[in-house]
């Protein structure tokens, strides 16, 4: 949740600078941010449901595989 809050950040920096400059760049960079952004919710989705297919639970109290 803070790596989304601190992106959005960015990405409202880069459109409140690309506004007042009157260029597009700010908005290019803030389609590659939410792209990254998206990418990283992804990969956190695939993990919870990997460890509910091996597992058949989500319940971290249940679950050791992380443990080293």
């Amino acid at each position: 949740m803070c790596i989304e809050l601190m992106l959005n950040g960015v990405n409202l920096t880069f459109i409140s600078a690309g506004n007042m400059l009157n260029s597009i760049d700010g908005m290019i960079f803030v389609f590659f941010i939410m792209t990254v952004a998206a990418a990283e919710a992804t990969i956190g989705l695939a993990i919870f449901v990997l460890l509910f297919r091996l597992k058949g639970t989500i319940n971290v109290d249940e679950i050791n595989v992380l443990k080293g």
